[in-house]
């Protein structure tokens, strides 16, 4: 028996039973047992008689109580003797530790532990005596698993041997069997707990199989430090990968007589079938005919490999009975090597290439993987890495793997992978396994995982076969990532200097003044806030004036292009849970500055806009005003206003208030209007306005997308195109009137709501009064018709209208009055009534009226009876009900616990029905204990405490006067999808400085959730109320994409790394958590997917876009815990939806196309307007007429400037109504042209008056041509002449004029000859060197 088969034979596992295996693959959960030792007396001393040398040993087995099979390997402890301590009962010390991992979640699987003696008789044979076991349990009743120690006296130990479990009389409960006896005074001391380091090296360490932290395995690194324990922090070896190629298989005598054979044995096999359950079967011959044996590191320097081929009965890999070999007795040694066939390849490692690592490196790697072998011991784990392992699974999926590839983790993979015909043919090598590995961990970078078998049970359960079924691979996106660039906190703010304080106070802007009419206290924005709310809540100036002022905006140059300026721009932003705001348009004017010299951008002052299109003559600069007062706030929200001035930031986008372009967004902190005591405060701030573009996406080859760390995201610049100045001031006023502070509401740091916090009860009321929270126990008579729309719907139309036409009457005066009227009216009526018949006909008209009324009265009656029911059990219903309020942001889970009492001195099952599904009950225990940590509730959790009644309403048992503690969850991911069109708003608002601007609330609702416990026949056995109240979310970054129309939206957008993230966890257990994301919109698709550790985790979107201009938004929540108890980010998306067009053209070269123009049903005067007007013209330029249901042409001109990819966007604006009519996306692919000759010269950098320069071009045709000149640098070159006309052959001086720069460098200048079609002829490239 050769050396591998010898440690093949010794490390031989019983799978688990057929049918467990058959059940899903789970999760596999990792374990940790210590072995501490062992007290009593565990044997009989007449049974050690004519024994010597006793000593104690611990041996565990995975047992399955449901089918009653012992499976994986019995792990044996090391031998100790029992001590004998004065004053103690013996003991015997291990201090051992058990490592292993299991899928097999399920309450019947155990541990059993046995205690052994082991002893040596007289004849010297050693001898093992059993002398009780302990039953250990994994898991609970919901299969979840156990994390306690066993203290106290320790683990039970019971009589007999563990063998004696495959009895059928021992039905689970076990420790309940009248069979099971315990020792007395006896008992194991020993801790389970789970391990979660022990995953990372699933790939390594086989499921269902104890290993002693002292056993060694490949792949691992020895353990560091004091402590010799190998699996408490695992590390993981280097890996190397070897490359296989030339593959060549060789069968005796040939494959055509190979297969002759073959076939003969398969017809023989069908008539065997039936009369020997041992027969070889069709899966055996088809999955494993031969397989061999290699060490790859053995023949290392080697570069060809022939191996001998094995067969017949002996063990090998995949545990199934192969193909006979032919008889070898006759043979020599040389001919046994080849009659079976071989096996030849060839092998390298390229390290230099392949691996990027040095020749030093892997011989390190190598030496590493030796060390290894070298220091082995009797144990599975300390076997050789090139020696092959296997179980005895019954598996049928071919060859079977090394110790390495033993267990396939199903937490990365989740499908088996694609089986071909030629897979069983494969040497089962540890490199292999090894690359395999490799690709697993990768897991998204393109590599297709196939070649090898698949031990997870969800192959085995598949009904159709292998060939049918079809294998995800792994996920990789097809468009290009885009970087985020972490969180868009807010833009940088300078300081301004005097000279500009100087300019703005002279600019005549309005001046902020508190309620003393003194200026408000200007603070600095570089200062520090200290945020104290108990110093905010304590400020007798209830009342806070938020005003915010945009008072200049300056733009900043562009390297390398023309800026031109706006004439008019406007705001979008929204402030707390006011309504979104569109300002109206302001226009730029120039600020008149004595020092013309200053390096500074010039500014220009915002001025608003009458309705005639004039300037208005008032102050400049807009002012908005928000009045946030204890009658806006509702109960217990100011501290989460002031919480959100203390956190939040402002987001402002700025937009051309001509062409509806967006010019960039700003953002600012909103810490500063923090009063803080002061009577009033503000800060001016001047913020970068920042424009994020993004390339358009290229197309990626698939070689480059298959190839691991080769997808490279595309470019996210973010360019500063200005500056604004804003001003943002918070001035307290006092109170109108004093409302009396609710501090009896439950705060939403309450997390415990109680039926004895008074806030249930009734306080008195009527039975068509519903609102009686804060009622008095007395009530004023009212008319049903009043206080009933149903009953009034009822009643004859006489009485509606009497009471309509009576109704402001009696609202305006009183009863004395009335009757006064009515007799006055009465006295003239008798004083008129002269005929006869008019008086019969009032008699008539009263007769008939009565008889109206005793109907009326009859019907009230009638409904009073039919509504009694109802309208005292809704009074019932009050008395026991709970008031509870929660302040909930989208995203955040707000967990609080309900203490449900019975009442009565009988049993209940209470059953729990929610009317809202956004408030749940929290059934998993795990998930109950992460949100009291967070919560820091100190509550008791119970284990399985909820039953799921029809899989929906969790039901639980409460004994006699019990009170347990419900746990709920609020958490809301939906917002309503907001659809705009851009523009600024028709309706000027107007700057006067009152506070009661048109900013109202938004429709941030308020939500009422009825929750109700009912025992047997739906009695009401108490009811809870939330009323949650939404408040404002933060938003830590701002996308805004632009896409074709009514088309699919699918982004990538990379996270940055965790640990960059604001707010982002320190300190995580494990390594890199997972992400996890939801959406606003549930018809957006957005998911995120783990790609490996040390890999990068992206977001992926799927939207649907609507019709060109609309625009779409939602938010993105970015999650670190599987509980989604708290965001970490939440991001907004702005989806602009446009028309498309693709352009591909040459820098330099002008590109023409027609867009075509359709009317709408009014006539409108339009004008064009583009993103890049030095790139791309227009065709009308100025303003035209669109005829209604009109079709026209509009004619662009595309020329840039610079190679690649870029998005250039077109507007048609309604230059009257400021609305955008249509709008295009340009998608530029542009190339460079052919440069025909290259210039080199060098100038001063210190600036001056430029410098001149001259090149000659001759005209290469024979007739008269005329020529354009262009450059793609405009601002560094101008031509002293843009066209010229030659004759055939006629030379031409071209001047140029170089423009001065303070910067030094190299510049490359491309200088373009057109022809009169504006087509390119010849392209110069001019190096400057700047000096």
């Amino acid at each position: 028996m050769s050396e591998w088969e010898r440690v093949f034979v010794q490390n031989l596992t019983v799978p688990p039973h057929s049918q467990r295996r058959r059940q899903i693959r789970r999760e596999s959960t990792a374990f940790q047992c210590v072995l501490k030792y062992i007290e009593g007396t565990l044997i009989k001393q007449r049974a050690l008689e004519g024994l010597a040398g006793v000593e104690y040993q611990l041996r565990m087995t995975l047992f399955d109580i449901t089918y009653r099979h012992f499976f994986g390997r019995t792990w044996k402890s090391s031998t100790r003797p029992l001590k004998a301590i004065p004053g103690q009962p013996p003991r015997a010390s291990f201090n051992e530790t058990v490592y292993f991992h299991t899928s097999l979640n399920h309450p019947g699987i155990i541990i059993i532990v046995e205690v052994v003696a082991t002893a040596r008789k007289q004849d010297g044979t050693h001898q093992d005596l059993s002398c009780g076991f302990g039953i250990m349990h994994l898991f609970n009743a919901k299969s979840e698993p156990i994390d306690v120690a066993v203290k106290g006296k320790g683990l039970k130990l019971y009589h007999g041997t563990p063998r004696a479990l495959l009895h059928p009389l021992l039905q689970d409960p076990i420790e309940k069997n009248k069979y099971m006896t315990v020792m007395e005074n006896s008992h194991l001391q020993c801790t389970l707990k789970l391990h979660p380091p022990l995953e990372a090296v699933y790939h390594l360490f086989p499921e269902n199989l104890l290993m002693s932290g002292l056993q060694r395995i490949p792949g691992l690194l020895p353990a560091q430090g004091d402590t010799n324990d190998l699996f408490w922090k695992p590390q993981l070896m280097k890996s190397v990968t070897w490359y296989l190629d030339k593959l060549c298989i060789h069968l005796y005598p040939s494959l055509e007589k190979f297969e002759e054979e073959l076939l003969d044995s398969l017809n023989n096999n069908h008539s065997l079938k039936a009369l020997s359950t041992t027969s070889l079967n069709k899966a055996a011959y088809m999955h494993s005919i031969r397989w061999a044996v290699w060490n790859p590191l053995l023949d290392s320097d080697s570069s060809k490999v022939i191996l001998p081929l094995h067969g017949s009965t002996l063990h090998n890999p995949a545990h199934v009975l192969v193909y006979k070999t032919p008889p070898t007795s006759m043979s020599s040694e040389e001919v046994k090597q080849i009659e079976s066939g071989t096996i030849q390849f060839c092998v390298s490692t390229n390290s230099e290439e392949h691996l990027g690592a040095s020749p030093n490196t892997l011989s390190h790697v190598r030496e590493e993987l030796f060390c290894s072998k070298k220091q082995s011991t009797p144990s599975l784990r300390s076997t050789p890495s090139p020696q092959i392992m296997a179980s005895t699974q019954a598996s049928t999926q071919g060859p079977g793997l090394s110790i390495s590839q033993l267990s396939v983790s199903p937490h990365h993979v989740t499908k088996p992978p694609l089986q071909r015909p030629s897979d069983s043919l494969l040497p089962p090598s540890p490199g292999r396994g090894r690359r395999r590995r490799a690709q697993e961990q990768v897991h998204g970078s393109g590599s297709i995982t196939h070649l090898e078998a698949d031990l997870s049970c969800g192959s085995l359960v598949q009904e159709s076969p292998a060939s049918d079924q079809l294998q995800e691979l792994p996920f990789m996106p097809v468009h290009v990532p885009i970087v985020a660039m972490g969180a868009q906190a807010s833009s940088s703010s300078t300081v301004l200097t005097r000279a500009s304080l100087a300019r703005l106070h002279a600019a005549g802007f309005p001046e902020i003044l508190d309620c003393n009419k003194e200026p408000a206290e200007v603070l600095d924005p570089a200062a520090p806030v200290n945020f104290d709310p108990q110093r905010e809540e304590a400020d007798f100036l209830q009342s806070n004036e938020i005003v915010l002022q945009f008072l200049t905006f300056s733009r900043t140059p562009q390297a390398g292009t023309e800026v031109t300026w706006p004439k008019t721009v406007y705001f979008t932003f929204q402030f707390y849970r006011f309504s979104q705001v569109t300002t109206p348009r302001l226009q730029l004017v120039k600020m008149d500055l004595a020092d013309s010299t200053s390096s500074a951008p010039s500014s220009h002052i915002l001025v608003p806009i009458n309705k005639e299109g004039m300037l208005d003559s008032g102050t400049p600069g807009l002012q908005l005003k928000y009045l946030v007062d204890p009658a806006f706030l509702k109960a217990g929200e100011r501290r989460w206003f002031l919480r959100y001035l203390a956190d939040h930031t402002l987001q402002i986008d700025i937009w051309d208030g001509d062409s509806l372009l967006l010019i960039g967004s700003a953002a600012v902190r909103l810490k500063h209007l923090l009063r803080q005591g002061r009577t009033a405060v503000q800060v001016h701030h001047e913020l970068e306005v920042i424009s994020t573009e993004y390339e358009q996406d290229t197309t990626v080859m698939s070689g480059d997308v298959l190839r691991h760390g080769s997808v490279k995201p595309i470019g996210v610049h973010a360019v500063v195109k200005g500056r604004l100045h804003l001003c943002l001031a918070n001035v307290g006023h006092l109170c109108e009137q004093r409302l009396k502070q609710l501090n009896s509401l439950p705060p939403p740091r309450s997390r415990i709501v109680s039926s004895h916090d008074g806030t249930r009860g009734f306080h008195g009321g009527s039975l068509f009064s519903f609102s009686t929270c804060g009622a008095k126990n007395v009530s004023q008579a009212q008319k049903l018709a009043d206080v009933d729309s149903e009953l009034a719907a009822m009643l004859f139309s006489r009485l509606r209208e009497v009471s309509i036409a009576f109704q402001h009457t009696t609202r305006e005066a009183s009863a004395i009055r009335r009757r006064k009227l009515e007799r006055m009216v009465l006295v003239r009526q008798l004083e008129s009534q002269e005929d006869l018949s008019r008086r019969q006909a009032a008699l008539m008209g009263q007769h008939e009226q009565r008889i109206q009324h005793s109907r009326d009265l009859q019907i009230i009656d009638a409904y009073r009876e039919r509504i009694k029911a109802e309208s005292i059990s809704n009074m019932l219903n009050q008395a026991i009900t709970t008031k509870y309020v929660l302040y909930a942001t989208l995203g955040t889970a707000e967990f609080f616990e309900f203490a449900l009492k019975n009442p009565y001195s009988v049993q209940h099952t209470v059953t729990i029905e929610i009317d809202h599904p956004e408030l749940s009950v929290i059934v998993d225990t795990r998930e109950w204990r992460h949100f009291k940590e967070l919560t820091k509730t100190v509550t008791p959790i119970e284990e399985d405490m909820f039953h799921l009644h029809d899989n929906i309403r969790p039901q639980v048992y409460l004994r006699p006067k019990e009170t347990v503690h419900i746990p709920f969850k609020y958490q809301t991911f939906l917002i309503d999808p907001v659809v705009m069109m851009q523009g600024p708003p028709e309706v000027k608002f107007s700057k006067d400085t009152d506070a009661t601007t048109p900013w109202t609330s938004n429709a941030m609702l308020t939500k009422h959730i009825k929750v109700s416990f009912t025992v047997n026949g739906g009695k009401p056995l108490t009811i809870l109320s939330v009323t949650v109240e939404p408040q404002p979310h933060v938003v830590d970054h701002t996308f805004r994409f632009y896409h074709p129309e009514m088309t699919f939206f699918k982004k990538s957008l990379r996270l940055p790394p965790w640990h960059t993230i604001p707010g982002a966890p320190a300190g995580v257990p494990g390594g890199e958590p997972e992400m996890y994301v939801r959406c606003s919109d549930p018809n957006i698709i957005c998911e995120t997917k783990k790609m490996g550790p040390g890999e990068p985790q992206d977001v992926f979107l799927k939207v649907a876009g609507g019709p060109s201009p609309q625009i779409k938004t939602f938010f993105v929540a970015i999650y670190t815990d599987a509980w989604l108890a708290t965001p970490l980010q939440i991001w907004k998306f702005y989806l602009h939806s446009l028309q498309r067009v693709d352009v591909s053209c040459v820098t330099g070269q002008l590109t023409r196309l027609s867009l075509v123009l359709r009317g709408t049903q009014a006539i409108r005067k339009v004008k064009a307007y583009t993103s890049h007007m030095q790139e791309l013209k227009v065709d009308p330029e100025g303003i035209f007429i669109l005829p209604p249901h009109g079709v026209q042409d509009l004619h662009i001109g595309v020329r840039p400037q610079k190679t690649g990819s870029k998005f250039i966007y077109l507007n048609l604006v309604d230059v009257e109504y400021h609305q955008l009519v249509s709008s295009w996306l340009v998608c530029v692919s542009c190339r460079q042209p052919l440069i025909s000759k290259a210039f080199e010269i060098t100038l001063p950098a210190s600036g001056g008056k430029g410098s001149n320069k001259r090149i000659t071009y001759t005209n290469p045709y024979p007739s008269r041509r005329m020529y354009f000149l262009h450059t793609n640098r405009p601002d560094l070159l101008q031509f002293k002449e843009d066209s010229f006309e030659l004759r055939g052959g006629e030379v031409y001086t071209i001047g140029l004029r170089f423009a001065p720069t303070q910067n030094t460098g190299e510049e490359e200048i491309l200088i373009y000859i057109n022809d009169h079609e504006d087509k390119n002829e010849e392209t110069f490239c001019v190096k400057v060197v700047y000096q």
